[in-house]
């Protein structure tokens, strides 16, 4: 569908973009670029009164979330929401953030942002005409599954937020998902960056090559083949993987410790490899996958995860940089980016803004996002204006 085709649908709804405090980098730079798109002479749908708010200088709720003294929260809408379709981002990440608690500052969790999402539901209080929830790192996305008498924490705020009304729910890269079983007769969607990140890449290093001979993708472990398989197919490079050899008899921060690595799949020896998986917390797996790939003659090794976490610091990322161990870093603006992270050499940030936007305006016409879920074409587009195409 053109862009032309889609101006001259009739919107779901006024559009409006509820950032919260967390996403608020990120919903910015969306609004920008959906204003942009929308004031276009391009863009000009017949004047009709379903248009009457359709070019704005700003699509942004006006929204607070305040605290007590004693750490109680509540929302807070400064404008009428009702009747809009509105698209509410929430970054479960952000440590930045803080408040304070009987004078103690306390950084916010992915608990506290949950809460203030649901905060904001609230305080729409089922006036909107749609309520979408773009939420990149799906809260509680770990604790998908039940091994033994454990919470299933994802599956439950999936149920609650739905309850609340929300119909659509848009996630990155969710860690198993599988986990949409939960809310069944509702909207879910996890999009794959891989076209994003294969521009990064040839933006960012132009003597890359992708073919079977010079590169390969590489999978952390066996839970990432599934994005590493897609990865180097529209690539046209090979694949391989490691898979963790755990010590099950004990837990170290809510995880078996892993023993040891071992690798499947054709010699790495001089090529270019790229290890994707979609989140770097500690970073430690990671690194000991470079070590493994080093050690049998690799040639640059390039770290992709959608969500960079960077749990225990940054540190460990600049000795290997260093020490030659790792050549780039790429990650998205998905989550909270520290300005240290941004400021080294061996960092590439991955921009999703304009990903998102396009997500928020097509969804907004209630056309089809299966052109963006699916980012096949445009994969092979970027290959070939860039001369990576398979030969």
């Amino acid at each position: 569908m053109s862009q032309k085709d889609l101006a001259q649908m009739i919107p779901y709804g006024d559009l409006a973009i509820l950032p919260l405090e967390s996403s608020r980098l990120i919903g910015e730079k969306v609004d920008k670029y959906i204003v942009g798109w929308r004031h276009d002479s391009k863009r000009n749908p017949t004047p009709s009164i379903h248009f009457n708010n359709y070019k704005k200088d700003s699509y942004i709720i006006d929204a607070v979330c305040p605290r007590f003294g004693s750490g109680e929260a509540k929302g807070i809408l400064n404008e009428s929401v009702r009747g809009k379709d509105i698209y509410l981002l929430v970054d479960v990440c952000n440590h930045s953030l803080s408040y304070k608690v009987c004078g103690q500052i306390n950084h916010m969790s992915p608990d506290d942002h949950y809460q203030d999402l649901k905060r904001m539901i609230a305080a729409i209080s089922g006036k909107a005409r749609r309520i979408t929830v773009i939420m990149p790192f799906l809260y509680e996305s770990r604790q998908h599954k039940r091994s033994s008498r454990e919470s299933l924490d994802c599956a439950l705020a999936l149920q609650e937020l739905t309850n609340m009304g929300v119909e659509n729910i848009i996630t990155f890269d969710a860690h198993d998902p599988r986990v949409q079983n939960a809310i069944p007769l509702k909207g879910f969607e996890t999009v794959q960056p891989t076209y994003q990140f294969i521009k990064a890449l040839l933006k960012n290093v132009p003597d890359i090559r992708m073919n079977t001979k010079d590169m390969m993708i590489i999978s952390p472990d066996e839970g990432a083949m599934g994005r590493a398989i897609y990865f180097a197919n529209v690539a046209g490079v090979d694949v391989g993987t490691f898979y963790k050899r755990r010590d099950y008899t004990r837990i170290v921060e809510g995880r078996n410790p892993i023993i040891a690595h071992e690798f499947l799949g054709s010699d790495v020896a001089g090529k270019d490899v790229v290890i994707i998986d979609d989140m770097i917390s500690s970073g430690e797996s990671m690194l000991d996958v470079a070590t493994e790939l080093k050690r049998r003659m690799a040639n640059r090794i390039f770290v992709a995860s959608t969500f960079g976490l960077f749990t225990n610091g940054l540190k460990k990322f600049d000795e290997a940089y260093k020490s030659g161990l790792i050549y780039r870093v790429m990650t998205t603006n998905l989550v909270y980016q520290p300005q240290e992270l941004l400021d080294r050499e061996y960092y590439i940030n991955v921009d999703m803004s304009k990903y998102i936007a396009l997500l928020i305006d097509t969804l907004n016409h209630d056309a089809s996002i299966s052109e963006y879920l699916n980012p096949t074409d445009r994969i092979e587009r970027i290959l070939k204006k860039y001369h990576q195409e398979s030969k």
